[in-house]
């Protein structure tokens, strides 16, 4: 199989005329020139090259050749430079996974100031409905960073984004809403039916943990695929809904509150290997523009006292 060294040595030979001007273009010997360029020819089996007395020309094999040698060595040159863009921070792309729910109310920040200092640079997010689901996509290659809860025994580097918390939402006219409590016992919605989440969703077992340690199954008048939907559906009327608190949108018209015992997990960035320098300032954007408890969701919970 012909190397882009033997390619490179085909087309300077080609170019300058002969083997002894080549070879100085090189920086190699005439003799280790000669002997790349015969293992190129008896890899493709024929002759390239037609020694003349004064000059070296291509044979119709090696003018067969000399496009697709040209085109090799120009396409390496691409993938040379994208590599060293990408190590620079310049015109690459990140690839990101990541959960709907974070994508949702993590990264909007995140992504904002990631744009503003690295204009040039493109993300793409694969997102999931599970955390192990994530880790898997994460474990076969798929991204170049995961965000998302730590999964565990995992043996890539990981680091620590912050905690995420989860608030109750209720309809603005729900007697739960009219008590003035900043904090509910979640013992107190047994016997409520809630907006749920689909079977697969990771926060669908989110809501059903808490619940189990509150002493109780909860029931679903609804479920929903969608994490965004799940406050709006709780606003509605049609069951209160555990959320991350990051999800909630400004001018949010629902009413919050605060489960007891809390409902939190933790948040990290990982990777399978050491992070290269894309990746390494990209994380560091995340811890330092996470939103993991938004200040209008604390504004929310105030008001509601």
């Amino acid at each position: 199989m012909a190397t882009l060294r033997q390619l490179e040595y085909l087309i300077t030979v080609v170019d300058a005329g002969s083997f002894t001007h080549a070879a100085e273009l090189l920086h190699v010997t005439q003799p280790a020139l000669s002997h790349q360029i015969r293992a190129l020819e008896k890899s493709v089996g024929g002759t390239l090259l037609e020694r003349l007395p004064r000059s070296v020309r291509p044979t119709p094999m090696g003018r067969a050749m000399l496009p697709y040698a040209r085109a090799a060595l120009a396409d390496a040159d691409r993938a040379r430079t994208a590599a060293r863009q990408a190590g620079g921070l310049e015109a690459a792309e990140l690839h990101v996974a990541t959960l709907y729910s974070i994508t949702l109310g993590v990264l909007p920040a995140v992504l904002r100031a990631w744009r503003r200092q690295y204009p040039s640079n493109q993300v793409r997010l694969f997102e999931h409905r599970h955390a192990d689901e994530l880790a898997a996509a994460m474990a076969a290659g798929q991204a170049d960073l995961a965000i998302g809860p730590p999964p565990a025994h995992w043996d890539g580097p990981i680091r620590e984004i912050g905690i995420e918390e989860f608030v109750v939402v209720v309809a603005a006219d729900d007697p739960l809403a009219a008590t003035g409590q900043a904090h509910l016992d979640l013992v107190a919605l047994a016997d409520c039916a809630w907006v749920h989440y689909a079977p697969g969703n990771g926060l669908a077992e989110v809501l059903d943990q808490a619940c189990a340690a509150a002493g109780f199954q909860p029931r679903a008048a609804i479920r929903t695929e969608q994490s965004a939907a799940a406050p709006l559906l709780a606003a509605a009327g049609l069951g209160p809904a555990l959320v991350p608190a990051n999800s909630v949108p400004a001018g949010f018209d629902g009413r919050l509150l605060r489960p007891r015992p809390a409902i939190r997990r933790p948040l990290a960035a990982y990777t399978r290997t050491r992070p290269d320098a894309l990746t390494t300032a990209f994380t560091r954007t995340v811890t330092e523009h996470a939103c993991v408890f938004p200040e209008h969701v604390q504004a929310l919970l105030e008001a509601d006292v």
